[in-house]
């Protein structure tokens, strides 16, 4: 990531426009899913397929949220708001996981329910229905793969999706264990290890988000590195106000207060190339400000950070 003076964004347009289509695309193949487990735990009886689909139907509304914020996080800045609203993507995120949440604690209910009173389930029902949300699930990670890796939001919409595969493997094996062995209260089982399976991967998800949204520095990054090279530069006397934080997913960004010699702030453009190129590929910021300023500067600022 350079840290010139001109910092596009085209990159993050078109990933946005790409990222946008690819949730477009699950969202539909999720409602498809949703509509025939809600049908076939309704026939069969089957609490493991009614968490699935209750899964689904979750994960449906995660990737809808998900592609409203994309279009959200898209809207240009403004003199109220001079990072747009990117920081959108990071809040929905964030109602994903705790959305998840809830539904690992219907599903928990329900399931204490079935091992007081076992219900009579269809496992050949079962086992029809999770195979086709199981093959839909596949397809739908295929196509969200790419975008997961440059975006939280898509990564929490990933993350849905492979939990709902995970569970649909679970609902197919139960319901072989019930239409062999005729012991339902197997799908009960099934249901809770669906949230065992979901739990965990919403709290990453939370956690990652709420580091954003506190704005902590960005994970992987040490200010001490960067520091130490800012200082590496012979006119560099001192660097202190170093933050660095996370607007987005895949925006980064950093701000610092140098001290430089005094004549070397004459040619203050110079100085502010030299030091982005110490910078440039040893840091990932997606932007940089730092400001220049003469010994004992420091003194006149008020509240100082480290």
């Amino acid at each position: 990531m350079g840290l010139g003076h001109d910092h596009g964004h085209g990159h993050g347009v078109t990933a946005g426009a790409a990222n946008s289509r690819r949730l477009a695309v699950v969202l539909g193949m999720m409602l498809a899913v949703a509509v025939v487990q809600v049908v076939g735990a309704a026939l069969s009886d089957s609490l493991a397929l009614l968490a699935d689909a209750g899964h689904t139907v979750t994960d449906s509304f995660g990737v809808a949220l998900a592609l409203v914020a994309v279009w959200i996080a898209a809207r240009p800045a403004t003199s109220r708001r001079t990072f747009g609203y990117q920081r959108a993507e990071i809040l929905a995120a964030a109602v994903n996981a705790l959305v998840l949440f809830v539904l690992c604690g219907f599903i928990v209910v329900e399931a204490v329910e079935r091992l007081r009173e076992p219900a009579d389930v269809s496992g050949p029902g079962m086992i029809a229905v999770a195979a086709f949300g199981l093959v839909m699930n596949i397809g739908a990670l295929l196509v969200l793969r790419s975008g997961a890796r440059e975006s939280l939001n898509v990564k929490g919409a990933y993350l849905e999706v492979l939990s709902d595969a995970l569970a649909s493997v679970g609902v197919i094996a139960g319901g072989v264990v019930v239409w062999l062995t005729g012991w339902d209260r197997v799908d009960t089982l099934v249901s809770l290890g669906i949230a065992a399976i979901i739990v965990p991967r919403a709290w990453a998800l939370l956690r990652e988000a709420v580091h954003i949204l506190l704005e902590a520095t960005p994970q992987g990054m040490d200010l001490s590195e960067v520091r130490d090279h800012l200082l590496g530069h012979p006119a560099v006397l001192d660097v202190h106000d170093l933050h660095a934080w996370t607007i987005t997913s895949g925006v980064p960004v950093m701000s610092a207060h140098v001290v430089v010699a005094e004549e070397h702030l004459r040619d203050s453009g110079r100085m502010l190339d030299e030091l982005h190129a110490c910078l440039t590929g040893h840091f990932d910021v997606e932007h940089s400000t730092l400001q220049l300023e003469p010994p004992g500067h420091a003194d006149h600022e008020g509240a100082r950070h480290a």
